[in-house]
């Protein structure tokens, strides 16, 4: 699984040695042993070119090790390397970490935000006092709908290093605050600059809950949840695109400026939950880690494992995960990452780093990831529903906006197999089935406009073919590209990039949201046949990107996660992280559970 190469043996000691004096003076046990590694009586010094790490247990390739309360421990390569789990993975997992699963829940609201002003401003758009009050043309439609992601796309950046700096959990409140303050600013709008402005503000505080909200999520998930605690966020994006499509319908024949001050006025609801609750949330775990606080961070996770403080002490795994954490940020800082002395890198060699030759494949797979997932289309369907349905050859408001919001039901339904199937069969594969799905969709609905769109009420079937095809597009994203979205970046960086790792590639994702809502209405006067045919191709080429380029993610520790890439990033790490595990005693610890 593992290909190390360390040019010194003697340079590893001392490194191992440095790597404890980051860790703390109480690891008395580690110490004496390092000592004794560097005095000859451990073999591994012995080796000056060692390519692989030795194995932790000959003999037991593929055995699986029943731990307490439930989890499991798999030895792999030769017994080189393992995997574990708390217990079960999919719904049952959920149920099993309940609490987990319930602060997931909670920090997902921001993703709810964003749903809710994409499916309340499908309507907000034909509303007629709206209408009426301020004309708006193609561009100034796209202008008004992408001004939000323009701001989210500053939030996104800027929220990387509040998340470093302060908190997850601060961070999450402050970028509420602004939300609710765009919310407010939209509600009472007296003309269309005021609905622009709040929307950008709006937009700051979305794009900053968009990276915040998966990177807690990450940080708080068991390895064997985290696909489907992460698949949570689009399911609160879809939840959020049902709520606020249906409540605008129904608002919409309200008179007066009521319409739609009502509908943009209950996005403040989230937003004021959020802020409320996010304190009650527990502290990342590996945060608590990189700021050197590790009673805090082991107490933060054994709550999250659902562990007393006195199971915190002798559960083999918890120690198992917490000492990964630590390794992890001692390698980190002893290959002198740049920090200062609250644990912050210094930005701009942090952004830097993200483009090395080490990190770009990790850094092009998370920009590329949220690429792909907006140029599918998904948005331009949610943001111009009504538009599009009409494009396709239905008549009449309330059919083409009940039409229109199916679109968001089915996703919302399709988030369901999402959360149970991303951890089962993996990111892969979803992404290759989703993609192919979409593009032939997109396709065929181009076919049908440029084929009946000069008489479609002749052409009664071929319409409703057409609004088959935009379901089966939006079922295959909502199992594909809407969750692993979400989840690909905050699996692929390092810890110590991961926050500003995910911050680009948010930052990706407003980007392209951003010219999507800004180009559509003017693509659709031109072609609405081109239109299809350029998210066809689009989601053509995802296909090809994922089956060529991404690597499965599924079930791998986020600090592991470099041997994914097969790569030489992190090499010294690793092995390092492997002669620190065994001086800890954890290599001895899977021996004995072994042979019991």
């Amino acid at each position: 699984m593992y290909h190390f190469v360390l040019e010194n043996g003697e340079e590893a000691i001392g490194l191992i040695k440095d790597t404890i004096d980051i860790l703390g003076t109480g690891h008395t046990y580690i110490r004496h042993h390092v000592n004794a590694l560097s005095s000859g009586s451990h073999e591994a010094g012995s080796h000056t070119h060692p390519s692989r790490p030795k194995p932790i247990l000959d003999g037991h390739v593929g055995t699986t090790v029943d731990t307490s309360h439930g989890g499991s421990l798999i030895i792999h390569d030769g017994g080189r390397s393992y995997s574990y789990s708390y217990g079960s993975s999919g719904v049952k997992g959920l149920f099993r970490n309940r609490y987990a699963a319930g602060c997931a829940i909670f920090a997902s609201i921001g993703g709810l935000s964003f749903g809710y002003d994409q499916g309340v401003m499908a309507n907000i758009l034909v509303m007629k006092d709206f209408l009426a009050r301020w004309p708006i043309g193609p561009w100034e439609k796209g202008l008004m709908t992408a001004v939000l992601e323009l701001g989210a796309l500053f939030g996104a950046l800027s929220s990387g290093v509040l998340a470093d700096r302060y908190s997850r959990r601060h961070s999450i409140f402050l970028a509420s605050v602004v939300f609710c303050i765009g919310s407010a600013v939209q509600c009472s709008a007296g003309s269309l600059t005021d609905i622009i402005l709040g929307r950008a503000i709006g937009g700051f505080g979305v794009g900053a809950l968009s990276m915040l909200s998966p990177l807690y999520m990450a940080e708080i998930s068991p390895p064997e949840l985290r696909g489907s605690l992460m698949a949570l966020e689009q399911f609160a994006i879809v939840l959020g695109v049902v709520c606020g499509f249906w409540i605008g319908f129904l608002t919409r024949t309200l008179e007066g400026s009521a319409s739609w001050r009502i509908p943009l006025g209950v996005q403040l609801a989230p937003g004021v939950l959020l802020c409320a609750g996010c304190f009650l949330l527990p502290p990342s775990p590996r945060l608590m880690v990189l700021r050197g606080r590790i009673e805090e961070g082991l107490q933060s996770l054994a709550r999250l494992r659902l562990r007393t403080p006195e199971e915190a002490d002798s559960d083999p795994l918890l120690q198992l995960e917490l000492l990964e954490m630590q390794v992890d940020v001692a390698l980190l800082q002893k290959m002198n990452i740049s920090q200062d002395k609250d644990g912050v890198h210094n930005g701009a060699l942090a952004w830097g780093r993200l483009f090395d030759r080490k990190y770009i494949n990790r850094t092009l797979i998370g920009v590329m990831m949220m690429f792909f997932q907006q140029w599918s289309g998904i948005n331009a369907l949610l943001y111009y529903g009504p538009t599009l349905v009409k494009n396709i050859g239905l008549r009449g408001d309330t059919v083409t906006l009940v039409v229109s919001g199916g679109i968001g039901i089915v996703q919302f339904l399709a988030v369901f197999p999402a959360i149970v199937l991303v951890d089962r069969l993996g990111r892969k594969p979803l992404l290759r089935g989703g993609s192919a799905l979409m593009s032939a969709s997109h396709f065929l609905i181009a076919v049908l406009i440029r084929q009946f769109e000069a008489d479609w009420p002749s052409h009664y079937v071929a319409a409703w073919t057409a609004v088959i095809c935009v379901y089966t597009f939006t079922a295959a994203y909502g199992v594909s590209y809407g969750p692993i979205g979400w989840i690909l970046p905050s699996e692929v960086f390092p810890l110590s990039m991961r926050s500003k790792g995910v911050s680009l590639s948010t930052a990706s994702n407003w980007i392209n949201n951003f010219l999507i809502g800004l180009v559509t209405p003017a693509l659709l006067e031109i072609s609405p046949a081109a239109t299809f045919l350029i998210f066809s191709c689009a989601c053509f080429a995802g296909y090809l990107w994922s089956t060529h380029l991404v690597p499965e993610t599924a079930n791998v520790s986020l600090e592991e996660i470099d041997a994914v890439f097969n790569s030489t990033a992190g090499q010294e790490d690793i092995i390092l992280k492997h002669e620190l595990e065994r001086e800890l005693g954890v290599h001895d610890l899977l021996k004995d559970l072994v042979a019991e």
